[in-house]
């Protein structure tokens, strides 16, 4: 809820209108004008500019951005900018977030930025001379991978740990592989990781005696994981007829289905993933890597499980956690070339990409108990369904006001199709 500075009186902010939410902004958020334009699509991403991002560029392609409110995350207030196409998602984070700031909002905290890159070595005469000589040579190859980025080891990244393992009863029989580990500081890390396994690969072949295959990133990046948690209140948990009690405990065991049902923890972990995947995109980041991490880290027990878990504390309240892999980076690749990608690290104020890890992960919790309390209580149809139908209004041809009134009907009905409004939309021109 929002002040209006002209009456003084509570606003609501998506009840304005685009251009009232720019200047509301500007003006109570000091947030420039020139960023709120990048963001808006004025003054954006150019074809020109495109064109030396991918091959065979034609044009650009945009998507909405919406802006998640209230979030607290570790004390201090972010408005974070969401790129999505499907509707209900802002609006259900930004009111989890708002349950969630009557307790302090969202702690958030990520482990030391590591990347793995992995070599992969064949044909080794004797596999595990081989891996021993490998062990054996550990700090020579470190220091080789030290001279790849100067500049990321001036910031104090560079290589940490190189292990060595053995893969035994593949399809092609037993080999290595060798995981490097690399800090990569402020960066998502592939580029540096690549460049170091690819410059270590003749020294490790003349090492072991054996043939070098691939040598690439994995992007189960169990070591660079972001984590999240929240506690609310039964008094914000309660809404119309459910009390607290009975919100706490439906969501407990909506999470205890993900958590045991992997054909149940695919559709929860696609819900946290409609907060983060947002929320990466908009910050010009590679959200097929995260996502591919995501799901890997759920399965890491040989068992694919939800990534978040719910349970009560000792006061009754419930509390969240979430904790998965998060490969974002504030420098190089599109973070630094796509306009509205800068302008959303401008917004939110990010320093650090660990600052930009627990933004992203506290919205991803603040999702996944969106949806759990949908389910748990009235059903995901009744909100996202209402929002759905503008959608549905507007593919049958609504225009203006049309748009509006034919998606309360729709939602009323509780008949969100396109033929239904087809028709409706019919007899109200005939009339």
């Amino acid at each position: 809820m929002q002040k209006s500075t002209q009456e003084n009186k509570p606003i609501k902010f998506y009840n304005l209108s685009v251009e009232e939410r720019r200047s509301w902004l500007a003006k109570e958020k000091q947030i420039e004008p020139a960023l709120l334009d990048i963001l808006s699509g004025e003054n954006g991403l150019t074809a020109e500019q495109a064109d030396h991002m991918i091959e065979n560029v034609i044009g650009t392609f945009a998507l909405p951005l919406g802006l998640a409110q209230n979030f607290i995350i570790n004390g201090r207030e972010v408005l974070i900018p969401m790129v999505i196409e499907e509707p209900s998602v802002v609006a259900g984070a930004s009111f989890m977030a708002k349950l969630a700031a009557a307790s302090g909002g969202f702690t958030a905290h990520t482990t030391t930025p590591e990347m793995i890159a992995q070599i992969q070595v064949l044909d080794t005469a004797e596999i595990q001379t081989a891996r021993f000589k490998l062990l054996e040579n550990r700090e020579k190859l470190l220091e080789m991978a030290a001279t790849v980025d100067p500049v990321l080891q001036k910031l104090g990244g560079g290589p940490r740990d190189l292990q060595v393992r053995l893969i035994e009863d593949s399809p092609i029989g037993s080999f290595l592989v060798i995981h490097l580990i690399f800090d990569v500081r402020d960066a998502m890390g592939a580029n540096a990781v690549n460049t170091a396994a690819e410059r270590l690969a003749p020294e490790i072949e003349a090492i072991s005696g054996g043939r070098v295959h691939l040598r690439i990133l994995s992007n189960l990046a169990d070591r660079r994981l972001a984590r999240a948690r929240a506690t609310f209140t039964l008094e914000q948990l309660a809404f119309g007829e459910y009390s607290g009690e009975e919100v706490r405990d439906g969501i407990i065991e909506a999470w205890a289905f993900a958590a045991s049902d992997p054909y149940r923890a695919a559709t929860h972990n696609k819900g946290i993933m409609n907060g983060i995947d947002p929320v990466v995109i908009a910050t010009g980041n590679d959200w097929r890597a995260v996502e591919a991490g995501a799901h890997a880290y759920a399965a890491r027990s040989g068992k694919y499980t939800s990534l978040t878990t719910w349970a009560k504390d000792e006061k009754g309240n419930l509390v969240g956690t979430l904790e998965m892999p998060m490969t974002v980076g504030i420098v190089g690749g599109a973070t630094r070339v796509h306009p509205a990608a800068k302008a959303a690290l401008q917004l939110m104020n990010v320093k650090t990409a660990s600052d930009l890890a627990e933004i992203i992960v506290s919205v991803g919790l603040a999702q996944n108990l969106a949806a759990l309390r949908a389910l748990a209580t009235e059903g995901i149809q009744r909100g996202h369904m209402t929002l759905h139908a503008r959608q549905v209004a507007i593919a049958a041809g609504a225009e203006g006001e049309e748009i509006t009134k034919l998606a309360v009907k729709l939602a009323s009905e509780k008949n969100v199709r396109i033929d239904r409004a087809s028709e409706i939309l019919a007899n109200w021109r005939k009339q």
